[in-house]
């Protein structure tokens, strides 16, 4: 591969390549493009989230918070759903929002290239990108935009174990493979609990083993007082609705977040990312066992069944499934040569990045949950799509941008274009 980096054979170049076809690759992209910039847009439309989110799943954001980002705002959910003469769905189902990112896909990067980019490498000048084809593509910037790829958490015990009997939610497309098997979820945040409602619904036993309670987010469906209390909340939360009143606001502001001592950053983060699920996934929870305020401490393989050892008692499975998150290595991405790895400053796994999201390597970009670490919580969901996407074409132009880039459209009126409003 080195060879074919460094043999000088290149048959294509551009000023940047995107790496990542998801919700903010296609972002970035297509706003790059109404800027004139000369771009190739490397990957598979939507592939992480139709082949690494199980079927049935549904989008906890909410409807003006699951748009994805082009300059004119005119490729959002209900255009989509107008132009095909279909009803809003809500909470949004996964299929619908994958169909929803190929059609703005084909509107907004017709000509996205859907080769692999195996190895960047830097070059004079820029960088030096191998496909999976063996073509070599240079280009002046980079922005690597892949994602929760290879970033999934597996807490010791269950590090190195058999996929066959320990795996991770990312591998699960489909939880209807566990029909009549006695399965044992590890979390208690969204993918926890929509997982384990998709098996029991599915047919699969289903026992969920928590730490602690589980945070039901939006209150109980039919209860009166919780539902004036959901309409109030809903009424004073943000539009992104990404962490507790008031600090969902602060978070809503990437643009001050990324100025904030990193301490309070990070801090912020964690508030905002506890681990909680949606109210509506309660109805498929009839019949699945929670065991709240237990830790795993052992776990053993005997034949095709897992025994975990809990710090109070064992419970014996077909199979164990970490809902257990993610933790940010841009290492662990695979596709960085290790000499410009190593040039990328990094805090705990994550770049740090500028404000136009380029890391300590210039012309070197990361966007979506990698700059998580430099921006806030915004960049772990969709909404944030719009602010990354305005930042990275703001620096491929040379421009700077302001603290209020980041403000709610509800505050800032009529500048709609530096919004971080709840429309892209």
């Amino acid at each position: 591969m080195l060879q074919i980096l460094n043999s000088g054979a290149l048959r294509d170049d551009c000023d940047v390549a995107v790496i990542g076809a998801g919700p903010y690759g296609l972002s970035v992209a297509a706003h790059l493009a109404s800027a004139g910039v000369a771009t190739r847009t490397f990957g598979d439309a939507m592939s992480f989230w139709r082949g690494q989110m199980p079927k049935g799943m549904k989008l906890r954001s909410p409807w003006n918070a699951s748009h994805l980002a082009d300059p004119q705002g005119a490729l959002s959910l209900d255009s989509y759903v107008g132009e095909r003469g279909e009803v809003r769905h809500e909470p949004l189902p996964l299929e619908d929002f994958v169909d929803y990112g190929a059609w703005f896909q084909r509107r907004a990067v017709p000509d996205l290239d859907l080769r692999k980019v195996v190895r960047v490498e830097a070059a004079d000048p820029g960088f030096r990108l191998a496909l999976e084809d063996g073509d070599v593509v240079q280009a002046r910037r980079v922005v690597v935009a892949m994602g929760l790829a290879n970033q999934d958490f597996r807490p010791a015990p269950f590090d190195g174990q058999s996929e066959s009997l320990v795996s991770h939610t990312i591998h699960h497309a489909d939880l209807g493979v566990f029909r009549g098997k006695r399965v044992a979820v590890i979390g208690r945040g969204q993918s926890a609990c929509e997982s384990a409602g998709l098996m029991n619904t599915a047919g699969a036993e289903v026992e969920l083993i928590a730490r602690g309670d589980i945070n039901w987010l939006g209150g109980a469906a039919g209860n009166a007082p919780s539902t004036l209390r959901r309409r109030l909340r809903e009424h004073l939360s943000a539009p992104s609705a990404v962490g507790p009143f008031p600090l969902d606001w602060l978070v809503e502001w990437p643009g001050l977040l990324h100025v904030l001592p990193s301490d309070l950053r990070q801090t912020i983060s964690r508030r905002s990312l506890r681990a909680g699920a949606a109210s509506w996934v309660r109805p498929s929870f009839d019949g699945v066992t929670v065991r709240a305020g237990r830790q795993v401490v052992d776990l053993k393989i005997a034949g095709p069944r897992v025994t975990l050892e809990f710090d109070e008692g064992q419970g014996v499975y077909d199979h164990v499934l970490l809902a257990t998150g993610y933790r940010i290595d841009v290492a662990r991405i695979g596709i960085l040569a290790p000499v410009l790895l190593d040039r990328v400053v990094r805090v705990d796994g994550s770049p740090v990045l500028n404000a136009g999201f380029e890391s300590s390597v210039p012309g070197l970009h990361f966007v979506g949950a990698s700059a998580v670490g430099s921006f806030g919580p915004l960049m772990r969901f969709i909404c944030g799509a719009g602010f990354a996407a305005r930042a990275v074409t703001r620096a491929a132009r040379g421009r700077r941008g302001t603290l209020t880039d980041g403000a709610p459209h509800a505050i800032r009126g009529a500048d709609r274009a530096g919004a971080m409003s709840p429309r892209p």
